[in-house]
Parts: structure tokens; C-alpha cells; sequence
């Protein structure tokens, strides 16, 4: 108390009510600025609905392509196109894709990864189509080989150019809803899309010649099938088109679903569009140079198999056609033994994969190279397949972990283009050195995988366990 003009006066220090009051809702506010300055969430786990969309996606990709690997060879030999003009296309084609993967998968952290999923899938429709009507129109005799050679290639580079769009797409929409720990797994997963499709697209490519298509059959019936997984893309993967969510505020750095953000930080929604990664970023430069060895090697070898069949076989090349089949069929399997059992039961980190995955491919390429029967070449091809089974899952998700979530868009352009990359020359590589001696590309292989071992070894990036990034 205290006195004032001889009157009692009590001196409150407490605040009135009111002001109580305001002091919550400060607080309530300060609260809420600091819980969105938090680190953002992570993104719910991917539904197994989008999954099999994305699967089905690059499953789709990978028969089609060797399907029309399988058919190709025969109508060169009825339409009387050079055997070296057919390499010529599939080398244009994965030059295409090597240039327009990057530019790709930079567009769909801007325009989303459904709409550039759409793209590709639409790219490979068109072309399988315009192919399979070619080729129906030089084999009936309606244009002239050279002339149906010029459209097929035209047609063909339609793929390079705009089908590259759906792999980094679906990588980076993958890497977007894992975390770390998961992406490995499911990053693996994924890539067995392309084993699976190796052993369906030589397999169900005879069921669809049937008359009148004939030989163009496969390509017709793919761009089909292209057409319902478009359908898929579209219904059931959300829509992530940062550009459809303008009212929201800035577009989030990361994709959405069912119309709610995943968790971007506001500084990130900020930030407009991510910085343009290179191949030759330090962070990510080791694991391209790890993907572009063994992806050629892998090129080169596999490229020289089937001749390496035929002449093992007695030099007849259409009664080696099932024997051919067959070892693709398990070196396809073991791919998939790798992918589907190996990495997830063990769960094994990018490092191991890598080396254990170049160290078993090593040995499987000497095999080869040792092998005296067709038998003996099954079983090497398919240690080699196997190999490789575990080092590309290993490639393709240490670049993925090696930089943030908002730049997973620019890493999965950087390892489609180097896997696109893988087939422009090494091929032709492969069967040149084969020309030389039958062993000569085996041999040579085994000795560049066993260096890339030893470059795996030695190398700081390749050898470190994921670590987490704040984005």
C-alpha cells in the first residue's frame, strides 16, 4: 500500500485481465512463427497405388524398347536395311535422350512430376505408333528401305526426345515421398521395372505378330498399352503442378497430395525455382562417373552376347534365337533376385552396393570370358546381371542422397541422362572389340569393372554413408 493525498492507495503490479489477454495471444503468435520456422515434416509414405503407377510406367518403357529390339533385327533383314543402320537409330535416340533428360527433370520441379510422367508416356506412345506404321508401310512394300529407314528414325528419335521425360520424373517423385532410410529400397524397387520389362518384352513381343501387322505388331500393341497407363498417370497420381496452386502462395518445393502441401518450409515455397544441378556438381560427380563406367560396360558386353550365342552355337543365327532368350531371361532374373530379395532383406546401404555390386559383375564378365559351352555362359551372365543388379540401384540412389529433397528433380535428369548416355557409342564398342576377338570385350570389361572397384574403394563420396540434409 502506499498513501497518497492522505488517501490508501493500492499499488496493483499485476496486469489487468485484459492485458493478460494479449500477452496469451502474443504468445499464441509467437508460437506459430516459430513452429513454421521448424523443420518441414516428412512427406506421408508413398501409397502403393501411385507405386504400381510408377512401375507400371517404366515397366511399360522397358518391354516396349525390348520388344522392339527383339523384332527389329528380323524386319532389317526383310526390308534390307543395313544391320549397322539399326544401331545407327538406337544410338540417335539415346543421344536425344541424353541432351533432353536434364532439361526434363528441371521442368518437372517447375511444372510437377505427374505432367512430365504424362509427357514421356505420350512420347512413347506416339513414337511406337508412327514406328509400327512405318515399318507396316515398308513391309508391305509401300516405301521404298531407305525411305523407311528415314521415317522410322525420325519417329524413333520422338521417343529419345520426349519419352526421357518419365524416368527422372518418377525418381524424383519417389525420392520426394521417402526418406532416407527408405529411398534406397525404394528407389530399388523401381529401377526392377527395367529388369522386369526385360524379360516381358521378349517374351510377349511373338504374341503380337499376328497378321495383317505382322513384324509391327509389338510396336502397335505397346503404344495400346501406353495409352491405359496414360490413363493410369492421369487418375491416379496427384496433380503436384506447382502453377495450379497460385492462391496458395508460393508453390511448394515439393509435390503434393491430394491437394495439401507436403511440408515445404516457407522459405523453400519462397524460393522460387531450384538451382540448376549439374553432373558436374562434387557432390553427385563421383557416382556419375561410377554410373557411366559401369552403365558402358554393361552396354558394351551385353551388346556382344548374342553374337558371342551364335558363334558358340554353330553360326546359325535363327536357331540361336531361343538360346539367346534364354540367357537375357536370366540374366534379367538374377537382376530382379538382386533388386527384389538382396537389397531389402539386407538392407544394404549405397556404399555396399556398389562395391559388393562391381566386385560379383567382375567376376560374372571373366566367366563369360572363361565359359566353354552356352550352359557355362548362362550361369557367368547371370552372376554378371546380378552384379549389376546391385551396383545401379547403388548409383542411382547415393546421387539421390547425396543432395537436399529440393534437388531431386536435378539429380534424376543427371542419372537418366548418364544412363542414356551409356548407349550412344559403348555398344558399337562392344561389338567392334568382338570382331577383334570373341573374348576381347569380356576381358577388357572385367578389367575396367575390377579398376571401378578399386575407384568405389578409394573415393570419399562413394564410400559414405547417407547422411541427412536439411532442406
Amino acid at each position: 500500500m502506499a498513501r497518497l493525498c492522505g488517501r490508501k492507495v493500492n499499488v496493483v503490479h499485476a496486469a489487468p485481465p485484459h492485458y493478460g489477454r494479449l500477452a496469451g495471444a502474443a504468445a499464441a503468435a509467437i508460437a506459430a512463427v516459430m513452429a513454421n520456422q521448424q523443420p518441414p515434416a516428412l512427406p506421408p509414405p508413398l501409397p502403393r497405388r501411385e507405386f504400381a503407377v510408377l512401375f507400371a510406367v517404366l515397366l511399360t518403357v522397358a518391354a516396349g524398347n525390348t520388344a522392339l529390339q527383339t523384332v527389329l533385327p528380323g524386319i532389317a533383314r526383310v526390308i534390307h536395311i543395313p544391320d549397322m543402320a539399326v544401331a545407327v537409330i538406337f544410338s540417335f535416340s539415346a543421344l536425344l535422350w541424353t541432351f533432353s533428360a536434364p532439361y526434363w527433370a528441371r521442368q518437372s520441379d517447375v511444372r510437377g512430376r505427374r505432367r512430365l510422367m504424362q509427357l514421356g508416356v505420350v512420347g512413347f506412345m506416339v513414337s511406337m505408333l508412327g514406328c509400327g506404321i512405318a515399318i507396316h508401310a515398308g513391309l508391305m512394300g509401300w516405301l521404298l528401305p531407305m525411305a523407311t529407314f528415314a521415317l522410322f528414325a525420325g519417329l524413333r528419335s520422338l521417343f529419345g526426345i520426349f519419352g526421357s521425360a518419365s524416368n527422372p520424373a518418377a525418381q524424383a517423385y519417389v525420392a520426394a515421398r521417402t526418406n532416407e532410410a527408405q529411398r534406397t529400397g525404394a528407389l530399388a524397387s523401381l529401377s526392377s521395372a527395367f529388369g522386369l520389362g526385360t524379360i516381358i518384352g521378349p517374351a510377349v513381343a511373338p504374341l503380337f505378330i499376328i497378321a495383317p501387322l505382322g513384324l509391327a505388331g509389338p510396336m502397335f500393341a505397346f503404344a495400346a498399352i501406353a495409352a491405359v497407363v496414360l490413363v493410369g498417370v492421369s487418375r491416379w497420381l496427384p496433380d503436384d503442378d506447382p502453377t495450379h496452386f497460385a492462391s496458395r502462395g508460393a508453390p511448394s518445393s515439393e509435390p503434393s497430395v491430394a491437394g495439401g502441401a507436403t511440408g515445404a518450409t516457407v522459405t523453400a515455397a519462397a524460393a522460387g525455382r531450384p538451382p540448376r544441378l549439374s553432373w558436374r556438381d562434387p557432390r553427385i560427380l563421383p557416382f556419375m562417373i561410377f554410373g557411366f563406367v559401369s552403365g558402358s560396360i554393361q552396354a558394351a558386353t551385353g551388346q556382344a552376347l548374342g553374337f558371342l550365342v551364335i558363334d558358340t552355337l554353330g553360326g546359325n543365327a535363327l536357331d540361336a534365337q531361343q538360346e539367346i532368350a534364354i540367357i537375357f531371361m536370366a540374366g534379367a532374373g538374377a537382376t530382379l533376385i538382386a533388386q527384389w530379395g538382396l537389397i531389402p532383406q539386407l538392407q544394404l546401404t549405397p556404399p555396399s552396393l556398389l562395391r559388393w555390386g562391381t566386385a560379383v559383375a567382375a567376376l560374372g564378365t571373366a566367366g563369360i570370358a572363361l565359359a566353354p559351352d552356352f550352359h557355362a555362359q548362362v550361369v557367368a551372365f547371370a552372376l554378371m546381371s546380378l552384379g549389376y543388379g546391385l551396383a545401379r540401384p547403388g548409383f542411382t540412389a547415393g546421387a539421390s542422397l547425396a543432395v537436399g529433397r529440393a534437388e531431386q528433380g536435378g539429380v534424376a535428369g543427371a542419372v537418366t541422362a548418364v544412363n542414356g548416355s551409356c548407349f550412344v557409342l559403348a555398344p558399337a564398342i562392344g561389338i567392334g572389340l568382338y570382331t577383334i576377338g570373341h573374348t576381347l570385350t569380356y576381358w577388357l570389361g572385367a578389367a575396367a569393372l575390377a579398376a571401378l572397384f578399386v575407384y568405389a574403394l578409394r573415393s570419399a563420396p562413394l564410400g559414405q554413408e547417407p547422411v541427412a540434409h536439411e532442406d
